[in-house]
């Protein structure tokens, strides 16, 4: 009888750790997801200007860097579903908007983009997360003026 009441408790002490250790690291997942986000989510909904966009695509290329996320033959990274990260930003083209991506402003120069955009606004108008992981996936900027 002590042997099955020692070994019970032993199960339910193990049992305990086990699902203490899970919740624990489920909780550290949680918290990494929502500071990585709350980075690009102070931008949602809120007028920045050019410089502020800047930092924006830095932020997202440092971390696809990190996550070793592939390049395609052109430069651009390649989406998953996971943990990629992608700026779009749309101009006032006159009466058109041409939407550019991260990369391809990278190419040309950031400090360029800043010389001729720093005073100009731009609107955080969409955050996309990725279904997997919640973390983002897709930020775009809109030029609200000419």
């Amino acid at each position: 009888m002590k042997k099955i009441l020692i070994c019970l408790i032993i199960v339910l002490v193990a049992t305990t750790i086990a699902v203490s250790m899970w919740i624990s690291g489920n909780n550290t997942k949680l918290a990494k997801i929502k500071e990585n986000n709350q980075k690009y989510e102070i931008y949602l909904d809120k007028e920045v200007f050019g410089t502020d966009v800047t930092t924006v695509i830095n932020k997202a290329i440092d971390d696809n860097e990190k996550r070793e996320i592939p390049k395609d033959e052109k430069g651009f990274f390649i989406q998953n579903d996971t943990n990629s990260i992608k700026v779009e930003l749309v101009m006032l083209n006159g009466e058109s908007k041409e939407t550019y991506q991260m990369e391809t402003l990278n190419k040309v120069g950031l400090s360029g983009f800043i010389k001729n955009f720093n005073l100009i606004n731009f609107k955080c108008s969409k955050i996309e997360y990725h279904d997997k992981t919640k973390l983002i996936s897709k930020i775009i900027f809109e030029q609200t003026e000419e």
